[in-house]
């Protein structure tokens, strides 16, 4: 009976990537090994949905090539189940209620934390420190890459996960969108195309509009993006950069396994395509999973990330990692556009970084 559910399970999963057209006529079906491991099933039970399907007409073999679509479409099938809702969801909206709900009302998508999850003590410890702290630094403006402090500790994480970089290669800014923001005004112009999860967080689609440039989604998968179609995009699209959570993606809660970052890697450097890995979560991950930007070492991965879901969101602080000419255009581009990094609060984020409760999310910090 648990065989046959399975069987049942991914068959449905192929009809809907049919009805959706994510499979259109006439294309190779995923291969057995791949579904397999992205449905969680043995390689023998994609093998008799797969002989299923073929029976039923809707795919068929091709030996020693696969499976493929057949080549008319399948009939859509006007008996819904329930109510129809638009996915076109306004991203500028799903922020706003976000950010401007009241106390007790639900956020869904936000992806933070209860405030009393967060490291409420050290944070009052460090607002008092702040307070006593010389007039300079309550009234002027912070360097131009950010505290030197904070950076370092920064760079002592990166190479805790393999990846050995300096300070200097770490541009801190007020926040992780305003990190991508500033990628994106450095790379992008308007019509070029960007290559996002499906789904993915909100407010990338929300940014990347503001930039006006064209957005392709890809499906999403357990194990990180459908490489199939991944690989398909760059070659139709051509997209300059492809924007992805790696550890806990947003919102789905997927993690890249070690083969899927491999083989978008090697794509990535087929087709010229930059790579923003946005590592926000990834200090709640019980175990740590493959990073792009360590398995790549910075030459087309950039890494983003901030403390807004590990330390506090109203510090208001986020950083950029790459190669050295990436961070000082960046650095002059944030100059020109926010004339400096991330506000005060931010500066006591090393001292609230390194308290036990900050210790927990921010390992690099010891």
């Amino acid at each position: 009976m648990a065989q046959a559910s399975r069987t049942a399970e991914v068959m449905e999963a192929i009809r809907r990537r049919l009805a959706t057209r994510a499979l259109a006529p006439g294309e190779r079906l995923p291969s057995i090994r791949r579904f397999a491991a992205v449905m969680g099933v043995s390689p023998s039970t994609v093998v008799e949905a797969y002989d299923r399907l073929a029976a039923e007409g809707v795919i068929r073999s091709r030996p020693g090539s696969g499976f493929y679509v057949v080549g008319v479409a399948p009939s859509l099938d006007l008996r819904a189940p329930g109510p129809q809702r638009d996915r076109a969801v306004d991203p500028f909206w799903v922020s706003r209620q976000s950010l401007d709900a009241g106390a007790g009302v639900l956020k869904p998508g936000c992806g933070w934390l209860p405030p009393d999850w967060m490291p409420q003590t050290a944070l009052r410890r460090a607002l008092r420190q702040l307070a006593r702290a010389p007039d300079a630094l309550l009234a002027e403006y912070g360097s131009s890459l950010g505290p030197p402090r904070l950076r370092r500790i920064l760079a002592r994480h990166c190479a805790e996960e393999g990846l050995e970089i300096g300070p200097d290669a770490l541009l801190l800014t007020p926040s992780g969108s305003q990190s991508i923001d500033l990628v994106c005004r450095y790379l992008l112009r308007p019509g070029d195309t960007v290559l996002v999860d499906d789904p993915c967080y909100f407010n990338f689609q929300a940014l990347l509009r503001v930039h006006k440039v064209r957005i392709v989604s890809v499906p999403f998968t357990a194990s990180g993006p459908d490489l199939d179609l991944f690989a398909a995009a760059l070659a139709e699209h051509r997209p300059r950069l492809y924007i992805t959570n790696s550890a806990l993606h947003n919102p789905t809660g997927g993690t890249l396994t070690a083969q899927t970052a491999h083989r978008l890697l090697v794509l990535a450097g087929a087709h010229d395509l930059t790579v923003i890995e946005d590592e926000t979560f990834a200090a709640l991950e019980p175990e740590p999973s493959p990073r792009l930007a360590v398995l790549d070492g910075l030459e087309r991965v950039i890494r983003i990330g901030s403390f807004s879901k590990t330390l506090s969101a109203a510090a208001r602080c986020g950083y950029v990692a790459g190669p050295p000419d990436l961070i000082a255009a960046l650095t002059d581009l944030q100059v020109a556009t926010n004339f400096g990094g991330p506000s005060v609060a931010a500066r006591q984020l090393p001292d609230i970084a390194t308290t036990t409760s900050g210790r927990k999310f921010f390992p690099g910090a010891d």
